[in-house]
């Protein structure tokens, strides 16, 4: 097990590679990048100023600036070039400088980095600490009422898409009851507050957002403990414990419960990348600046530098958290044995 792990260990590089090559290239091809947007503006101030153009023209950068304008985007250079530089410099720990923000790419992401963590983290934590025992507590009351009445809330919460309840909790909640604030990670005297006046507002700004965050995942993980858990419930094994004496309770504990796992466990990868992903439409509704919203942005904005940042530490945590998957499947099914 210990080579099967190290292998793929060893794969994580040459993926990398492989992403962010089609992501940068990607970059490289599309019409409207940072290069046209910095001519055109620069046209539009030309014409702005009321500056006629010889020629019917509008060269409004000499050919010294439009030199220097590739070379600081970086278009100086074919694009594999380009990219291997890019590459060197992440080795080396860099990832650019944002087009937009003029800093370190890593010190954008850093800012927002907090903020995703703690939604994401937290996400992660619930979805599963909430997913698992409810859908057990599904599968042993199946077709009765604790099932049926709990099934309706969860196709009400995974029909509605988060952002969409979310605008529907900002508008109850927040604008007419004023239970909650309108948005924000946290209030503008928070800098002041105490220790637990700090906590408080934290967890006041973070309910709605996370019953947004949570929807989705929360019933799809209830979904799949319960029928894993039905499928299992009805196995012979299962049937065979309890007819030599094993009670109900421990056979589903001991037994069908750590089989049921095992798809939830496959899964933990792709639930990891919430760490980093956010979600961009959450996360304008409730005005929180985290990577869902950066990465937005810096696609609109053409900020590239950012985008293959965040494409490269989403693709680095994806994979590592299907390891961690392969792993946690290993752990709980003994009959499992990577070679």
């Amino acid at each position: 097990m210990r080579d099967y792990f190290i292998r793929r260990f060893i794969l994580i590089p040459p993926t990398l590679l492989g992403i962010t090559l089609i992501v940068f290239m990607i970059t490289r091809i599309v019409p409207g990048g940072p290069l046209e947007r910095a001519i055109m503006e620069s046209q539009q101030a030309e014409m702005s100023s009321g500056r006629s153009q010889a020629g019917g023209q509008n060269m409004a950068l000499s050919k010294e600036q439009l030199a220097e304008l590739k070379a600081y985007y970086g278009f100086d250079k074919p694009a594999i070039v380009s990219y291997v530089h890019w590459i060197g410099k992440v080795v080396q720990g860099d990832l650019g400088r944002s087009y937009r923000y003029n800093e370190p790419v890593w010190d954008v992401i850093r800012d927002r980095f907090p903020v995703s963590l703690y939604y994401g983290l937290i996400t992660l934590v619930l979805t599963y600490a909430i997913s698992i025992p409810l859908g057990i507590l599904k599968a042993i009351k199946h077709r009765t009422v604790v099932d049926n009445v709990s099934s309706i809330f969860i196709f009400m919460g995974y029909a509605v898409p988060g952002y969409v309840l979310g605008a529907l909790l900002l508008l109850l909640f927040a604008a007419r009851l004023e239970w909650f604030p309108m948005g924000g990670f946290t209030s503008y005297e928070f800098d002041d507050l105490s220790l637990g006046g700090k906590a408080f507002d934290l967890v006041h700004h973070s309910v709605l957002p996370l019953i947004c965050y949570l929807v989705g995942s929360f019933a799809v993980t209830t979904m799949l403990m319960k029928n894993h858990l039905l499928d299992n419930l009805a196995a012979d094994y299962i049937r065979t414990a309890i007819a030599k004496g094993v009670s109900f309770k421990q056979a589903v504990l001991r037994h069908a419960l750590r089989n049921s796992l095992i798809p939830i466990a496959t899964t933990f990868g792709q639930n990891i990348t919430l760490l980093v992903s956010g979600s961009f439409l959450i996360e304008t509704i409730f005005d929180i600046n985290g990577f869902g919203l950066l990465g937005l942005s810096s696609i609109f904005d053409r900020d590239y530098p950012v985008v293959m940042g965040i494409i490269f530490l989403a693709s680095l945590l994806l994979l590592i958290g299907n390891i961690i998957s392969d792993a946690l499947v290993a752990m709980i099914d003994p009959r499992i044995s990577f070679k």
